[in-house]
């Protein structure tokens, strides 16, 4: 077994976490849960009955059920047994063969298994990014942050933390529910979250965020003349986005090469939907033009004025 015995150290509490360079706040509408890699393989290295895998567990079981509740999705990772030495590449040099084809090593622990309409992703390299579909199922679900928890911190957590950042998904790195080797390895990871790619924060503090957080998209007030959509509000939203002027930006414009990243896109889909048009991000980004986008919106909203140039 290449995965080490880990001795006991002190899961860090909420005053142990490092300062966060951003100001993200997590938002139940647009949330996905990641357990990551709970197997009993990886779980059985630490000493069981110790911190930290005791408050790991428990921590990990209190944001699931939270999450369940808030309709939040839940994305387990787990890697697959006996691995061919061409799909397992070169994890062998560094961690030997990995998992036998035995089922208990596979397993998630059963204080945490998954519920039949929770997602198992089966999981090759350190991102649970890569070799995936997480990515897809992130935007097909018009979810844009990611909550990362499990183990190992230093390793499958922080490079996925990192990996998300990168595909503009907002990550929140909850220090008391990842665990690590050591308590220095623990704590670093900690510090490059906060410093590099994500909010690290603590479950307690997600937990009541998460039950107290505005309603992100709510329903259409009826009647008012606020909601109503013209193609020249769509451009006008579209160009503050981009901080340029209307006039500017064409109707077959591509949208996304002028700079209108994900966490944009997602802004509109929810300002759209206020105003009662049901679009989702993965069919704004196929076809990222003013003119499919407001094809769109005048196809999926009775609030819509069609000829009108301004609200």
């Amino acid at each position: 077994m290449a995965i080490p015995a880990i001795s006991s150290y002190p899961m860090p509490s909420a005053s142990d976490l490092p300062n966060n360079k951003v100001t993200w706040e997590p938002d139940p509408k647009r949330s996905v849960l990641l357990i990551h890699d709970m197997q009993n393989y990886f779980v059985d290295a630490f000493t069981a009955g110790t911190s930290p895998v005791v408050e790991l567990v428990d921590n990990i079981r209190k944001l699931k059920s939270q999450c369940a509740e808030l309709g939040i999705p839940v994305i387990y990772t787990a890697q697959p047994g006996a691995q061919a030495p061409e799909d397992r590449a070169l994890l062998t040099d560094f961690w030997g063969p990995g998992l036998n084809d035995g089922p208990y090593e596979q397993e998630i622990v059963d204080e945490l298994a998954p519920d039949d309409h929770d997602t198992v992703l089966t999981k090759w390299r350190y991102s649970a990014f890569k070799k995936t579909n997480l990515l897809d199922i992130l935007r097909g679900k018009n979810r844009d942050q990611l909550i990362i928890c499990g183990i190992y911190a230093n390793i499958g957590c922080l490079l996925t933390a990192c990996d998300a950042f990168m595909q503009d998904v907002e990550p929140f790195f909850v220090g008391d529910a990842v665990a690590d080797f050591s308590l220095e390895q623990h704590r670093m990871s900690l510090e490059y979250a906060a410093g590099r790619c994500a909010v690290t924060i603590s479950t307690l503090d997600l937990l009541e965020k998460l039950k107290t957080a505005p309603k992100s998209v709510s329903e259409p007030s009826s009647g008012s003349s606020s909601q109503l959509l013209t193609q020249q509000a769509v451009r006008q939203q579209i160009a503050e986005l981009l901080q340029e002027s209307p006039a500017d930006i064409a109707d077959t414009d591509d949208l996304i090469d002028r700079g209108l990243d994900s966490v944009r896109i997602m802004s509109l889909v929810e300002q759209w939907r206020r105003a009662g048009a049901e679009v989702t991000f993965v069919e704004l980004a196929e076809n990222p033009t003013l003119e499919n986008w407001w094809r769109l919106l005048s196809s999926r909203s009775q609030k819509v004025l069609p000829n009108a140039d301004y609200l």
